[in-house]
């Protein structure tokens, strides 16, 4: 079964033969270079003639779309990629792989919760942990905090700091 993630969303034109920018919702934009096939939705592939990164955009021309007036009629619209087209270094993990994990304690396998977000904060992410009562607690996601994460397993490994979770 295909997994689909989001992966951008078309912004505007470029030129006059059917390009279009995408403003990118991934780490990196040159990793969306490599792909040959996006979608609209899991019934609209979009076949890709050929792809650059422009000014922190990606600059899309698909089959089919050979006109400004084509590529008009996608602004707007989120693009996203099948999760088995891409590939993520060893101890990366795309956000929708993570959520969901339970995160349980290393020492005392006591659940925290499910990972519900992960937040951008520039010096490292944070992962947002709900349990069952409704409680939030937020995790650094830190290699002093993180020992492991098993997808397949469905969790996440922690061993909060000292004084991280001192409400409990």
């Amino acid at each position: 079964m295909k997994r689909y993630l989001e992966c951008g969303r078309v912004v505007s034109t470029h030129g006059v033969r059917g390009e279009f920018k995408v403003q990118p919702w991934c780490d990196c934009p040159e990793d969306l270079l490599d792909l040959q096939t996006l979608y609209f939705s899991p019934e609209e592939p979009v076949k890709i003639q050929r792809s650059r990164v422009h000014k922190g955009m990606v600059i899309l021309k698909a089959q089919g779309i050979d006109t400004m007036d084509d590529a008009n009629l996608l602004r707007g619209r989120t693009l996203y990629l099948d999760r088995e087209d891409l590939t993520v270094e060893e101890g990366s993990y795309f956000v929708a792989d993570l959520i969901g994990l339970e995160a349980v304690d290393a020492d005392t396998g006591r659940s925290y919760g499910r990972v519900t977000d992960v937040l951008e904060t520039g010096a490292n992410d944070v992962y947002e942990l709900k349990d069952e009562e409704g409680r939030v607690r937020l995790v650094p996601a830190i290699a002093q905090v993180v020992l492991s994460v098993e997808l397949e397993e469905g969790r996440m490994v922690i061993r909060p700091l000292e004084g991280l979770f001192d409400e409990d």
